[in-house]
């Protein structure tokens, strides 16, 4: 820490007003400024914006984190997902996106995947 005779650096000085500001605010105060940047931000960027800073992020993510912690996050997500939904939730959702997979895909698709099925439940493959 600089004495009353030096000049405190730029870093010293941003932290110790860090520090201070942290003593003087309350969540609501980080919560309130968070909303107001997040809302000014979303007004100056478009769309791609957004999709460029989350490619870098989620690239720098798979640089940094290898397949177990994807297996561990994804667990998680999971069981949080589960805990917030019951049976009506994932049968909608199941409906959904087997609609959306027949209007995508063709006949040979569902006899690939049957075949499939059928050898990995060791059923007769006729």
């Amino acid at each position: 820490m600089a004495n009353n005779n030096e000049k405190m650096s730029r870093e010293e000085a941003g932290r110790k007003g860090g520090k201070k500001t942290a003593r003087e605010h309350n969540k609501d105060f980080y919560e309130d400024i968070g909303q107001k940047g997040g809302e000014k931000t979303a007004k100056e960027h478009d769309k791609e914006f957004y999709q460029e800073i989350g490619e870098k992020g989620g690239n720098k993510t798979s640089e940094e984190h290898g397949k177990e912690f994807y297996e561990d996050i994804g667990e998680k997500g999971g069981k949080k997902t589960a805990r917030g939904h019951d049976k009506e939730f994932y049968q909608e959702i199941g409906e959904k996106g087997g609609e959306q997979t027949s209007k995508n895909q063709d006949k040979e698709f569902y006899q690939d995947i049957g075949k499939k099925g059928g050898k990995k439940s060791g059923g007769n493959q006729n």
